[in-house]
């Protein structure tokens, strides 16, 4: 288990999040229920978010030995490392102790979560 995923669970999680953990979580392909455990979702919860997943393309679907798996696209990768730098920009500004630009305030570190 990351480092990051303990400070997490027990925590609420946003959508875009889970969309990020999703992607991450899929990679090169993933079985379906290997997502929904890793990312701690219900099954009609986890079958609402690939449905979105795939319908904008951040996710496709492919056969392997008989089973769905799932994969990052290209797009979902872009998503994946858009999201990160995000966080990591509105981490590295709150540590600094400073707003952001255009007086854009940070949320507090306990809010942000780390991808």
């Amino acid at each position: 288990m990351n480092s990051w995923e303990t400070e997490t669970t027990t925590k609420r999680r946003d959508k875009l999040y889970i969309i990020a953990e999703i992607l991450n979580i899929a990679g090169n392909g993933t079985l379906k229920t290997q997502i929904m455990y890793k990312a701690n979702l219900s099954f009609a919860q986890l079958n609402e978010y690939l449905k979105l997943m795939l319908k904008i393309r951040l996710l496709e679907k492919f056969g392997r030995n008989g089973k769905d798996m799932y994969r990052a696209t290209e797009k979902g990768a872009d998503f994946l490392q858009r999201h990160h730098e995000i966080t990591e920009l509105l981490k590295t500004e709150e540590e600094n102790g400073t707003n952001g630009k255009n007086g854009v305030k940070v949320p507090p570190q306990k809010l942000l979560r780390k991808a």
